[in-house]
């Protein structure tokens, strides 16, 4: 299939299976692993695309059935494209709408047509089929785009995981054949099977056979016990080719982050970091902090010492404790930092693949994360010992 990217390999931990690489795509270069924060509805909430493009973000997520509920396919055509629509120069990547199948399943039935959903807006019908999943991320421009995929829970059990799975190997078909972009637009397969590593096995099989740009991990963080969730992400990393990004769909939080990287995974995303600072907690490499607790009050210390985002650099915990509980400021400034505090993360990784001291410097930031070590994750545990970092050492 033709490709719209270049992936250039870097770095190779010596222990784990983490890798940096080089991704180069039509709006720009991304260096591998990394986290792309989700502007839903093209902006991510609480941020100007100013703000999160000063935050030296190279990639960030947009919502293929917010947009073409809101603004719609014909004002994207109009416009020339998301890109423009929202003042972003920098990559964006669709996912299918495929998601809300499961986190708005009430409005769906799923045939082997499509999706039809009623737009929560004027419970007007819906159909996303592959095709008008693939035209409508044509009209958005992303530089990549993901198939329509059959999403089940990850807690679904039974002859429908099977039956999803080999959906979603058809449905990738219709979106090949639909696709009008392929010289500017990476189109991603997503890899389903539930928690059954036959089933994943065969679909990797089938996707890899499509030799798609880039490739997805699909339909987990549903729920599912961590344990099965690092071992699937692990035999899909092990499974799929090396020469292409692979994407875990939907982590965010920074342990899982680690482990994943880790376990080679090179592309993340969540809401997490922008929806947790609504509730005023921020980010940091020592946990989390709850910057509505009346503890922070009277602390004229920065969210985290050496962070360089406006937050850090211009106000302290208790102006921020003050607007978090009073105005939606507050909020904005947590976002701002959680949203820095990712992508240094991801930086501090690359960092330290490169120097080949990763598994001294997962332990580092278990250390400075969790504090003690019998709270550790065990899954985390558990997952890191399959490439080599025991954390109990």
């Amino acid at each position: 299939m033709k490709s719209a990217l270049t992936f250039e390999a870097v770095a190779k931990c010596s222990t784990t299976k983490a890798r940096t690489a080089l991704l180069t795509l039509p709006h720009g270069p991304v260096n591998l692993p990394v986290f792309m924060p989700v502007g839903t509805q093209g902006t991510l909430k609480g941020m100007t695309p100013k703000q999160v493009e000063d935050s030296n973000c190279q990639i960030m997520l947009n919502n293929t059935y917010h947009l073409g509920l809101k603004p719609g396919q014909e004002l994207l055509d109009k416009v020339g494209g998301t890109h423009k629509f929202q003042s972003w120069n920098r990559n964006i990547l669709t996912d299918s709408g495929g998601f809300q199948m499961v986190s708005l399943l009430k409005l769906a039935e799923i045939t082997e047509q499509g999706v039809q959903f009623a737009s929560p807006h004027d419970g007007s019908l819906m159909m996303l089929t592959p095709e008008h999943s693939m035209s409508l991320q044509n009209s958005i421009g992303s530089d990549i785009m993901m198939q329509l995929d059959d999403v089940i829970s990850s807690l679904t059990t039974g002859p429908r995981v099977e039956e999803a799975m080999w959906r979603s190997i058809r449905w990738l078909d219709r979106c090949i054949a639909a696709h009008q972009r392929p010289h500017d637009q990476n189109l991603f397969a997503i890899i389903q099977g539930g928690l059954d590593p036959e089933l994943r096995r065969k679909c990797v099989d089938e996707m890899v056979k499509r030799d798609t740009p880039g490739y997805a991990i699909g339909g987990l963080s549903g729920g599912e016990e961590k344990d099965q969730f690092w071992r699937i992400v692990s035999l899909c990393t092990d499974l799929l080719p090396k020469n292409k990004p692979i994407y875990c769909m939907g982590v965010g939080y920074a342990e899982d982050l680690v482990v994943c990287v880790a376990l080679g995974v090179h592309m993340f995303d969540c809401v997490f970091p922008t929806r947790t600072a609504r509730f005023g907690n921020a980010l940091t490499m020592k946990g989390t902090l709850s910057l509505k607790s009346g503890r922070f009050a009277e602390d004229y210390e920065p969210i985290e010492e050496g962070c360089s985002c406006l937050a850090c650099t211009k106000y302290t915990r208790s102006y921020i404790h003050l607007l978090t509980t009073k105005d939606t400021v507050g909020c904005h400034l947590i976002s701002l930092h959680n949203v820095a505090f990712q992508l240094r993360l991801m930086g501090e990784m690359r960092a330290a693949i490169e120097k080949d001291e990763f598994p001294q410097w997962i332990q580092q930031f278990f250390a400075g994360y969790f504090k003690e070590k019998a709270k550790y994750p065990p899954w985390a545990v558990n997952a890191l010992r399959s490439v080599g970092v025991d954390l109990l050492a």
